[in-house]
């Protein structure tokens, strides 16, 4: 469980590096096919700052060893930023861009739950872990 995770999160984690490199370098390209997104430029930089910190978020905790609890936060809000994309493109009519936020969205909830959002972890057990 513990290797398919780190697959999971290297995967996602590169996924939404180069997401976020697009939205930063590549703006122009991107409004260029919708210029109706030219408006939206400060969004796309606030999105592509988020997903940067989620991508490092998903790799450095468990790494170093150090607040390892960041991951499964990092991953709740890059779950949240697929779903958040699935929901923009949906509205907008962009139907074939769904199926891609969709399955960030799911590989990344498989993060949340693999990596402490679950029962039997200090996560699922709530306030009443520190009893024990």
């Amino acid at each position: 469980m513990n290797k398919a995770l780190w697959v999971v999160q290297i995967f996602l984690s590169l996924n939404f590096l180069v997401a976020a490199g697009l939205k930063l370098f590549a703006f122009d390209m991107m409004s260029a096919k919708s210029p109706d997104m030219a408006d939206l430029h400060g969004l796309f930089i606030f999105i592509a700052i988020c997903e940067i910190a989620g991508a490092v978020g998903l790799i450095a905790p468990r790494l170093t060893r150090i607040a390892v609890f960041l991951t499964a936060w990092a991953a709740a809000g890059l779950a949240t930023i697929s779903v958040l994309a699935g929901l923009f493109h949906l509205v907008r009519g962009e139907y074939a861009e769904i199926p891609p936020a969709v399955v960030f969205a799911l590989l990344s909830f498989f993060v949340v739950w693999g990596r402490g959002f679950r029962p039997g972890t200090a996560w699922g057990r709530g306030w009443t872990a520190a009893k024990a």
